[in-house]
């Protein structure tokens, strides 16, 4: 059965409430801190773990201390530079994908709010020597655990202002609200006046969670609290809930993150749009469609969406900006469940046609011949494509070759 953790959070959700749950649930500190080791920052932190009380109820606390007086400290790092570091590491692949993701999901977020691209972030503060700790530390303690799968509660949206490196910020800050925004995060008020979520908490569980809402059913194993650094009007911890799922023994079906590009348009050359989509797909792509419109003045348009890796929203947005008469773009990042496919070549009487097999669990779910290949035998021996389809489903026999 598949391992899950549920990060409930009543009193909200920060990197270091995360490591404090891990710790408590089982995770070993110095297992954390070798791996950590990894990325070659250790002299610029020191890590502190202590029990703490809120509310009368024990958790684990840990502080996170930047030796600002470093000489080597840097004022601020780049997405790119973070990334860079992650990779040199050792750490397990998937730890270092989540990882990368997180900080991508959180530097888009940031690169939306202020109008810049993600990798010229400043990571002043949500990318600085803290946060790159709560995050690959959150990762390698999953990683630890075996959790398979994550999924979140409701957040608490908190309230008044905090004092940021961009001045005095109403409560959730612009880059929650992204995020909240970007996965549709449910959201509610708890009545509480203080910073509940920060960037570094949302952006964890904005790309590890597969959903929002109430537990999924599991077996309960166990549960660790990691406290917050305030005490509030109920107990400020993050309760992980681990155990496995009891629901099913089918393996769970791979994930990704995907971005999705839009932008609606009303003034653009309908010729322009098949050449549009010719060079999206070009560039990598994964679809582009689009859908008839009702725009303001009631004139018809087109609302265009481009689907692609995170890695090229910059690249596909230059696309869009540079060949339509779009003034603005949105972006979100999505998950999606991806099924197992495979080319397969099918020999008939008239040629070899691929043939695009999709599989769920190993049980083959979809079969559906490549339309080029198609195309060309039909043209070539003047038969209805039809035809021609029919016949690769009727060779197909399930054996790759």
């Amino acid at each position: 059965m598949a391992r899950i953790a549920y990060f409930d959070c009543p009193s909200g959700i920060a990197g270091n409430m995360c490591l404090g749950a891990l710790l408590d649930v089982g995770v070993p500190l110095s297992h954390l801190e070798v791996s950590l080791a990894q990325l070659h920052l250790a002299d610029e932190y020191k890590i502190s773990v202590e029990p703490a009380y809120r509310q009368g109820q024990r958790g684990t606390y840990v502080r996170v201390e930047v030796v600002e007086s470093h000489p080597h400290h840097p004022p601020h790092r780049h997405l790119p530079e973070i990334e860079a570091s992650i990779r040199q590491t050792q750490l397990p692949e998937r730890v270092k994908t989540w990882s990368s993701d997180i900080f991508r999901t959180l530097a888009i977020a940031e690169g939306a709010v202020h109008g810049i691209p993600p990798e010229s972030v400043h990571f002043h503060e949500v990318g600085a020597t803290d946060a790159i700790v709560d995050i690959v530390g959150t990762c390698i303690g999953l990683d630890w655990l075996g959790v398979e799968r994550v999924f979140c509660s409701a957040l608490p949206t908190g309230g008044g202002t905090v004092r940021a490196a961009h001045g005095l910020l109403p409560v959730p800050v612009p880059a929650v609200l992204q995020l909240a925004t970007a996965r549709q995060m449910p959201l509610y008020d708890n009545g509480i006046q203080k910073e509940l979520v920060t960037p570094t908490g949302a952006a964890i569980v904005a790309t590890l969670a597969q959903t929002f809402g109430p537990v999924p059913a599991l077996a309960l194993e166990r549960v660790g609290l990691g406290a917050g650094s305030r005490d509030l009007p109920i107990p400020n911890l993050l309760r992980l809930w681990l155990g496995e799922d009891c629901t099913t023994n089918v393996p769970p079906t791979p994930r990704e993150t995907i971005a999705l590009l839009e932008t609606q348009l009303d003034d653009i050359n309908p010729q322009v749009v098949g050449y549009l989509y010719d060079l999206l797909l070009a560039v990598g792509a994964v679809e582009v469609f689009t859908q008839a419109i009702g725009m303001k003045k009631s004139r018809p348009g087109l609302l265009l969406s481009v689907l692609c890796p995170p890695a090229l929203i910059e690249t596909c947005e230059a696309i869009l900006f540079r060949e339509t008469t779009t003034l603005g773009i949105r972006r979100s990042l999505q998950q999606r469940a991806i099924l197992d496919r495979q080319i397969e070549r099918v020999e008939t009487p008239l040629g070899q046609i691929q043939v695009k097999v999709a599989r769920y669990h190993n049980r083959v779910v979809n079969v559906q011949p490549e339309y080029e290949d198609c195309v060309r035998l039909a043209q070539q021996h003047g038969k209805p494509l039809k035809d021609i389809q029919q016949m690769a489903f009727r060779h197909w026999d399930g054996s790759s070759t």
